[in-house]
């Protein structure tokens, strides 16, 4: 026996009938005009506010800059702004009479300066790989060898992320030189070697130990050894974080003074105290300050933009993880 459904239809015996039959749409709310338009406004206001904090984060930047492309005489009787045209129409127009490469020929011409760049550049390079190689080796260890004691060591580890950089000053300056490496390359880069690796195996460790079990089993079983296992596997998969703490180490003692100012030669010391000397010895020697300056921050900002993409990777995938 049939039925008819309400359209005239036959049905089987027990079929639902009706409008009811066919299978309700989940109902999706309305999003009104006042809503979107709230958010269009909410995604522009935080993009300008971005803007306006980027700019004023950037103003020290531009007036250093200026003031390393202006005249000793014009820097002494006017702001660094007055190198744009302000009475001019919109855009402004840079006052060309005020800017001048002589700072920059100074610099050159000043040799103590030069071998200061030199002697950072010498300091902070083996500074950093340094504190790179032995932060991964040592972060492997952590992660993946069991050896007696990895727990307790590690906790040494992350207990001296706390010591303070001032309390081992003079201890460490009596022991250099008891060694004979005091005021010395190598004992600053010792130094800033010793301060960086607590942060980089606390760092690395816990970067490596996310890596999946399987992929360093199934590299076992393969026949690959620790040191194969290490450079092969761990170290391509580890290498935004890796990227990450080579520039925090590159910055940390590129910009450093307190330790420079201490433990290196005084008659060849790192930018940072050459430039803290000529403004002891020469107070208005800005033609000099101004342009050192601007290229000690320089070469940090060239070393972070040129990685750049490992640097968000590396804080990308901790943010995951």
């Amino acid at each position: 026996m049939t039925t008819l459904t309400t359209d005239g239809a036959a049905g089987a015996p027990g079929t639902p009938s009706g409008p009811s039959a066919p299978a309700r749409e989940t109902a999706r709310p309305r999003t009104t005009t006042a809503q979107r338009v709230a958010a269009l406004t909410g995604h522009w206001a935080v993009r300008f506010a971005l803007v306006v904090i980027g700019l004023f984060w950037l103003l020290p930047t531009a007036g250093l800059l200026s003031s390393s492309l202006r005249d000793p005489a014009d820097i002494s009787i006017s702001g660094w702004w007055n190198i744009f045209d302000l009475n001019g129409s919109f855009p402004w127009i840079l006052n060309t009479d005020q800017l001048t490469w002589s700072n920059y020929d100074a610099l050159f011409a000043n040799e103590q300066v030069m071998e200061s760049l030199w002697t950072t550049v010498l300091i902070t390079v083996p500074a950093t790989v340094l504190v790179v190689v032995i932060g991964a080796l040592a972060g492997y260890a952590f992660a993946w060898m069991d050896f007696p004691g990895r727990d307790w060591w590690f906790l040494l580890v992350v207990g001296l992320l706390v010591v303070p950089v001032q309390v081992a000053l003079v201890p460490v300056a009596k022991l250099f030189n008891t060694l004979g490496i005091f005021e010395t390359t190598a004992g600053v880069v010792l130094f800033h070697t010793a301060f960086g690796l607590p942060f980089a195996i606390f760092l690395l460790r816990n970067f490596f130990a996310e890596i999946p079990r399987e992929l360093l089993e199934a590299a076992r079983l393969d026949g690959a050894g620790e040191l194969r296992l290490f450079t092969r596997v761990v170290m391509p998969l580890g290498g935004p974080a890796i990227a990450s703490l080579g520039i925090f180490q590159f910055l940390w003692v590129w910009n450093d003074m307190l330790v420079a100012l201490i433990f290196a030669d005084s008659t060849n010391p790192p930018i940072t105290v050459a430039l803290q000397q000529q403004m002891r010895q020469f107070g208005n020697n800005i033609d000099v300050l101004a342009p050192g300056a601007f290229i000690s921050m320089l070469i940090p900002l060239a070393v972070f933009f040129a990685f750049q993409r490992q640097f968000v990777s590396g804080v990308m995938a901790g943010a995951v993880k």
